[in-house]
């Protein structure tokens, strides 16, 4: 009896990462990839849909982002915390993603709960990175990655004496960070620092506040308060004891020329590093004029560092792009420079902004993006068996593209909670058409399909052994 699939998808071109561009269908059975197969296959099919003139990617991994309630940024609290910003992510592309969770309770006393309220709001599939910050979550690492699987762990490396009171977190010091470090490599984990000299980043901020104190300077003068050297060091600092402790070491946000060569310098030197930018230090920079929506930490910086992120995008230094989605609404951006809180929100226009700002102007090939926001996140996150790719046997995770479709970013185009994007008003070339999570249409011509609402699993996760970075380009 001849094989019967659920969907055929015929007519569009492929990217393929690792392979490049491929006319040919895709074949779905239930909620993976089946085959790979040439135009108009004659093959037993549910639903056959035609989707020529559109390319087809991996649906996009963001391995950086912030899910939250209101104006907190911990976790979700309730479905709709979800339900929100998956939406959003689909809007971008985005088929999975990993958040952060932030809490100063070991997180076993709220994991069912967290999982749960997760699940019920979920469109797409996702996992969670925990921020380590007390004793007891330390000691509970080990149960964290092989019972949890929660392989990842964040270190805020600027939360020294009160710095971490806001955010409901004790101080840490760098003998803490190395405790961290030689506990997660013998489990196969691997740390995220948020890098900052938080030290020097108090004499600058006073520094700035003396000379600018209502902020007039804006995004120029936070940029001054947190400078990019203080993000350069406390990478090299970061990844000098990952080398001592055999641990990698994934370098998120990475915002300046200095930082980025900073990191390189040490993975030049054998350190296991992995670097990450995201999608608003490649567009936006200090004189991009769009006020407290662009206070994020680290800083944007200068128009010379955006250049030389797209530089390391073209040569292969970066590893990954996210978003570090912050769905904060605009009233978190009171009191000027020095008062509004850090962070944005970025899932909505994820791809979009990739292909048109980094294929469309900067002639980024389509291959590279999809390894840039697919492939590389989930091989070295630890998803690559299920998410990252377009072939069979993995999840029928797609993110479905008019390369040439122009809209303006505006209400109409984002689902967000956040109610705002750095890219309001801006035309952006290459739209997301159709979205696809396990085989299933969670946005279908443009629109949210509401019945994806709670269909997201929990994923958990087991790094590759010492995941090295695939240098072969």
């Amino acid at each position: 009896m001849k094989r019967r699939f659920t969907k055929h998808l015929t007519g569009a071109t492929l990217v393929i990462p690792g392979t490049g561009l491929v006319e040919a269908d895709v074949l779905i059975d239930g909620e993976t990839i089946a085959g790979i197969v040439e135009r108009d296959a004659d093959v037993e099919v549910d639903e056959r849909i035609d989707l020529t003139g559109l390319t087809v990617f991996p649906g996009g991994v963001d391995v950086h982002l912030h899910l939250g309630h209101g104006n907190d940024i911990s976790r979700p609290r309730v479905p709709s915390d979800a339900a929100s910003e998956t939406a959003a992510a689909l809007l971008g592309g985005v088929t999975s993603f990993i958040p952060y969770v932030m809490s100063g309770d070991p997180y076993e006393s709220f994991f069912a709960e967290l999982k749960e309220v997760t699940e019920a709001g979920a469109r797409i599939d996702f996992g969670y990175h925990f921020i380590i910050a007390s004793e007891a979550q330390l000691a509970s690492l080990p149960h964290y990655v092989n019972d949890l699987g929660v392989p990842t762990a964040k270190l805020f490396m600027n939360i020294r004496g009160d710095e971490g009171k806001r955010l409901g977190l004790p101080g840490i010091d760098d003998g803490f960070m190395f405790r961290l470090l030689e506990t997660l490599g013998p489990l196969g984990g691997m740390m995220c620092p948020h890098p900052e000299n938080i030290e020097i980043g108090w004499a600058m901020t006073a520094r700035m506040r003396d000379a600018d104190p209502q902020g007039k300077g804006s995004l120029r003068t936070w940029n001054s308060a947190r400078p990019s050297f203080i993000e350069a060091e406390a990478i090299r600092r970061a990844t000098y004891y990952g080398k001592i402790t055999g641990t990698p070491v994934y370098c998120v946000h990475t915002s300046s020329a200095e930082a980025l060569e900073a990191a390189v310098a040490m993975r030049r030197d054998g350190y296991p590093v992995f670097i990450e930018t995201c999608n608003h230090y490649l567009t936006h920079d200090v004189d991009s004029g769009i006020g407290m929506a662009g206070k994020v930490n680290p800083p944007l910086r200068e128009n010379a560092d955006r250049e030389a992120l797209w530089k390391a995008i073209a040569d292969g230094h970066i590893d990954t792009i996210g978003t570090d989605h912050v769905h904060r609404t605009m009233s978190a951006k009171q009191g000027g420079i020095w008062g509004a809180s850090p962070g944005c929100p970025g899932l909505d226009t994820f791809l979009p902004v990739l292909v048109s700002e980094g294929h469309h102007k900067r002639s980024i090939p389509l291959e590279r993006i999809a390894e840039l926001a697919s492939a590389n996140p989930a091989r070295i996150m630890g998803m690559a068996d299920r998410k990252g790719g377009i072939a069979i046997g993995l999840d029928a995770d797609l993110a479905i593209m008019d390369l040439n479709e122009n809209y303006v970013v505006g209400p109409q185009t984002r689902a967000t909670d956040a109610g705002y994007s750095l890219y309001d008003g801006m035309t952006l070339r290459g739209r997301v058409v159709h979205a696809m999570s396990r085989g299933r249409f969670a946005l279908r011509d443009h629109q949210l399909v509401e019945e994806a609402v709670g269909k997201g699993k929990f994923l958990p996760r087991k790094l590759p052994p010492h995941p090295i970075r695939n240098t072969q380009r």
